[in-house]
Parts: structure tokens; sequence; C-alpha cells
């Protein structure tokens, strides 16, 4: 069915202005005044309202095992989360182990997506370890329309590569044309600290920021800069946290290293002392790196306003307090990591970002959408509001006013870090590819519809 959204304000990351937009086939295929609406065609009015490209989310968990457990949203939940929220497109970390096969992973991870899920997705390619047989691997998830991978510089063990490894992945990456996404800790440093503490009977979640200070992420971001410098990789340094680390990244920009950085709206709206909370409510918070000092938050608001944080993702992992948390009751280095926020993220973004003064209504779809679109090979097919687009288009209203509650959320977990937090503004429709999929809060889309995204890389 035909789709004309009237009167609305279209704003992107360069443009603000009122027109209607016309959506046929699955894209935008007109944009203007007055457009009237043919026969049949649903007709949507957004006087007073915005209309933003569809949110991407470029660092989501879904499928996950992790610790001992594994995560507990569904592509059914966390896609209908995601929609509700604004979000449009997910891009997952593939999260394979040291001892899986890299395309069976792929295949698995694939698996729990296709046909299942309500919103447009893709995936950053997980590297746990490197040899010949991974390498072909890799070569062939390329083939299929992955144009990013994903390391680990901590979680040693587990997910973590060592630096040989490290260094033939970007080689590889810098091949192919694919940009290298990464987890940024130094894992020696973690481990030595983490033995300390608990040898010190200090085992609360409070102490998990105590072992990942902000000088450990930042001398993972200047390890990973020195590989990037030294192969000519492209690099995105995933969940940014802290003055100390984003000076290292903008270092190696300056030396010319190819290099873009993502921050979460955790770090920009929470910070350490909520991990700090008494009766173990703090492990609701805790998450790698962890929340930080809150003078970090001026830091990367500003960063998004001057344009040295590229992009505000969630890393959202949905792990149950009473049943998954509670793993590290007496050790915080067994606290299931992570803080699920994909549902909350572009409302928090706008009440506390824009309606705050922190950044315009253009950085906000850039950092929402357009960067991420443009950094993984999505634009302008995703990420902005244009003729050939797909009709991705939220419609958001600024006047609303609501709370944020566990109790009305769709994300499937038992708690919400934002619980009772004020929010101006939310999407009042929300479509992909031009079918309606949310309306005044409510999913009303299809589970399925959502497509794989294949994304060519520069070489392939």
């Amino acid at each position: 069915m035909p789709l004309l959204i009237k009167n609305g304000e279209i704003v992107t990351a360069s443009e603000r202005y009122i027109a209607d937009v016309f959506c046929e086939g699955e894209t935008i295929t007109r944009i203007d005044r007055g457009i009237e609406a043919p026969p049949g065609a649903e007709v949507i009015d957004a006087k007073g309202k915005f209309v933003f490209p569809g949110f991407i989310d470029p660092h989501v968990h879904i499928y996950l095992p992790f610790m001992g457990t594994f995560a507990k949203d569904t592509y059914e939940t966390a896609s209908r989360a995601a929609l509700v929220g604004g979000t449009t497109t997910l891009i997952e970390m593939c999260c394979s182990s040291r001892k899986d096969d890299a395309l069976e992973s792929f295949e698995l991870w694939m698996g729990k997506a296709v046909g299942k899920s309500a919103c447009d997705f893709s995936f950053h390619m997980g590297v746990s370890r490197f040899d010949k047989e991974t390498e072909r691997q890799l070569r062939e998830i390329v083939r299929r329309g992955i144009s990013s991978f994903k390391v680990f510089l901590a979680y040693k063990g587990a997910f973590g590569v060592n630096d040989a490894e490290l260094y033939r992945t970007l080689k590889l990456a810098k091949e192919l044309g694919v940009i290298v996404t990464a987890h940024c800790e130094n894992e020696t440093l973690i481990a030595e600290l983490q033995a300390e503490l608990l040898a010190a009977g200090k085992t609360g979640p409070g102490s998990h920021y105590e072992s990942r200070p902000p000088r450990v992420e930042a001398e993972g971001v200047h390890h990973l800069m020195s590989f990037a410098e030294a192969t000519g990789a492209e690099t995105y340094i995933v969940h940014l946290s802290c003055k100390e680390a984003l000076d290292e990244a903008i270092a190696a920009r300056q030396r010319g290293v190819r290099v873009s950085v993502e921050t979460l709206i955790q770090y920009l709206t929470l910070d350490k002392t909520y991990a700090e909370r008494p009766k173990f409510e703090g492990a609701k918070y805790v998450m790698s790196p962890p929340l930080r000092n809150k003078s970090n938050q001026p830091v990367l608001w500003n960063g998004l306003r001057d344009g040295l944080v590229q992009t505000v993702a969630t890393d959202h992992c949905p792990f149950d307090f009473k049943t998954q948390k509670v793993m590290g009751k007496n050790d915080f280095t067994k606290i299931p990591n992570g803080i699920p926020s994909l549902e909350d993220r572009v409302n928090v973004l706008y009440t506390y970002g824009v309606n705050a003064g922190k950044i315009d209504l253009h950085t906000f779809v850039n950092c929402a959408s357009t960067q991420a679109a443009k950094t993984f090979n999505l634009f302008p097919r995703k990420g902005t509001i244009q003729i050939g687009a797909d009709a991705d288009l939220v419609v958001f209203d600024p006047k609303y006013r609501g709370k944020i509650s566990a109790k009305t959320q769709e994300v499937n977990v038992d708690y919400n870090v934002f619980e009772g937090w004020k929010i101006e503004g939310r999407p009042a429709v929300v479509t992909v590819r031009g079918e309606v999929a949310v309306r005044d809060g409510k999913f009303v889309g299809t589970i399925g519809r959502g497509k794989f995204l294949k994304r060519q890389s520069a070489n392939y």
C-alpha cells in the first residue's frame, strides 16, 4: 500500500524543511509540498511533528552466549523494542568464541534473525582467532554481504585475539576494504587488577570499575591505533567511555589513522555511582568498559557536537537482574556484563541531549542514524530522507510527555536502568520500508518482515 506522510518537518543530518513524503514499493519516491494522495494510499498527518530517517543502532547483542548464560532477547522481542524506540535497523555483533567455527557461527546468528525480525538487520562478524581456515571463511562471509569485523582486546581465552591475530585481521580487512570494530581494553591489566581486588575482599559490583579504570581503556585504544597505523586498516572504536580513551583516538586521527568513535547512551547519561548502589542493585549497571565519573559526560557530549565522536549506540546486552546478574553476587567478575537500552536510546538522546541544549537536531540525526549508515555501507539506502532511499521513517512527536518503565517495555528483561526517567518526545509513527510498524508507542508491524542487509565492502 502506498504511504503519504503530510505536513511534517523533515530533519536530516544536514537539512530541515516542511514537506510531504510519498512512499511506494518500499522506497521514498517523492518529496514535495501539497502531494495529493492517490486512491488506496495510507495518509498520516505529521503536522507539528518531526519526520526523521529511521534510526540505526550499530552495536547490539541479541543472541549472545556470555559468562555462562545467554542474553534474554530474541529477534522477535528485540526488533519490537527497537521499532517502538524509533530504531529501524540493527547491526548485531556476531560473537563467536575462540573454539567456534567462523562460518558456522555466522550462519547460526543469521538463523536467529531471518524470518524472525520485524526490522532490518546486519552483522559485524566477530574474529576470535585467526588462522588459514578462519581467513578463508572470513573471505566467504564478506562475499555474503558483511563489510565489518569485530575484535576484542579483552576477554582473554574467550573472545579476545592475541597481537599476531589482531595484526593479521587488520591486514585482511585492509585488503578487503572491511572496517574493523574493536572493544578496546588491556586484558592483562584487567586480569591482574581483578585478582588483586578479589584477594582484598572487594567483591561487590562497585569494584568492577576499579578493575577497569580509564587508563585500561585508553591503553587498549592506543594499542589498536598502533596496529591500525601499521596496517592502514580502517577502524571503529566501540563503546568509548572516557576522556583518556578519546584523547588516544583523536591523537591517532591527527596522525592519519582512519578511526571512527562510538559512544553509548549509557555513558552520556549514567555514571559510576549507579554501579555503587547498595544491596547488589549496582549489578544492574555493570558493563564493560564501566560507567565512568560524571566529568566524562560533557567531554562525550561535546565530542558529538564537534564531530570527534561519530555515533551513539547501545551495546544492548539484556540479562535479567534477578536470575542472571545474581550469578556474580559474591564475585563481581561473574556478573554478566551489559546494560539493556535498545528501546530507550532515541528518546533519552532527544530528551537529555537535544532538549537539554547539548546537541542540535542535525547532530541528533547524524549520530543516531546517518553516520552509522555511512560508516557501515548502508548510505543512502538508510540514514537519510531522499528519493530512492528505503522508506524507514520516524514521525516524532516532540510534545509527548511520559516516563520510562520496565512494566511497559518490549525488551525482554526484568528491569530498566532508566526507570522513572521523564521523556520529552517519542516516535508517534515508525515505518519499515513503507509499512507502518509502530503507532503511538505500540508495535503494529510484521514479525519476520525484516531483511538481512547485504553490505558491499570497498574491494569486493
